[in-house]
């Protein structure tokens, strides 16, 4: 498994061959291609929802405490799961929401212990409890300091709840995908080629024998707008492997 300083060498060493690294002086510093990559992955991220992948992870309630900070990389939280059924003492009958012991039992021995409807009626009977008893905790989640504040203040520090969330895919993954790492390089490329371009313009020409050398800055910024304009098509297009919208009213 290459590492995260492995990919990025490999990836600025394909940009530096592409912009004719070796065979002419590409003036460009490594903090280029640092920053070209670092813009790159913000736009992948603000534009694609393949830069998006959906997660658990499981947060330790502390007594009296309401307000949690949650990793950098989530973006959204979609619900927060208890394994009680919502009373504030901790020796609540617990409710293991993957545990399938009860399933089996009513589904393999149906014919001695009850059936599909006794099993229908006792899901029923936990989640009308869970409404009833604070099964269900309300909450409200800041996009930008990741501040997550529960409505109901939690009376013990020893309930683990489980955070069913969206987060940000890790730079070492996307620059694995098969599809995001193209455009992440086609996109690398184009900033890091519109920075070189901006540096040549500043002298259009060289004084040298027969009337100076000229540079080609302002055909380098304007290859690399677009690029840049193609690959945003690309996104708008899902080339990527974003998902589309699979429903459009208008």
């Amino acid at each position: 498994m290459a590492t995260l300083d492995e990919l990025k060498s490999e990836l600025f060493k394909t940009i530096h061959y592409n912009l004719g690294g070796d065979m002419v002086d590409v003036e460009l510093d490594p903090n280029h291609y640092e920053y070209g990559l670092k813009q790159s992955l913000e736009v992948y991220r603000q534009r694609s929802s393949n830069s998006v992948e959906e997660s658990y992870i499981f947060l330790d309630l502390v007594a009296d405490q309401q307000d949690y900070i949650l990793p950098t990389e989530v973006i959204q939280v979609q619900q927060v799961f208890r394994r009680s059924l919502g009373s504030s003492s901790s020796t609540t009958t617990g409710l293991e929401p993957f545990e399938a012991g009860f399933m089996n039992m009513y589904l393999l021995q149906s014919g001695r212990v009850g059936g599909l409807a006794n099993y229908e009626f006792y899901s029923q009977y936990q989640e009308q409890a869970s409404k009833m008893f604070g099964g269900y905790m309300n909450f409200t989640f800041n996009t930008v300091t990741k501040k997550l504040s529960l409505v109901r203040r939690p009376r013990n520090s020893d309930e683990n709840v489980l955070l069913w969330v969206h987060n940000h895919k890790p730079d070492l993954t996307l620059l694995q995908d098969t599809y995001a790492y193209p455009w992440i390089r086609g996109y690398t490329q184009a900033m890091v080629k519109k920075s070189l371009g901006e540096a040549r313009e500043k002298f259009a020409t060289i004084a040298g024998p027969a009337g100076g050398t000229v540079l080609n800055g302002a055909a380098l910024k304007a290859e690399a707008q677009a690029e840049m304009d193609s690959l945003m098509q690309d996104l708008n297009n899902y080339v990527d492997g974003g998902n589309p919208m699979w429903f459009v009213i208008g």
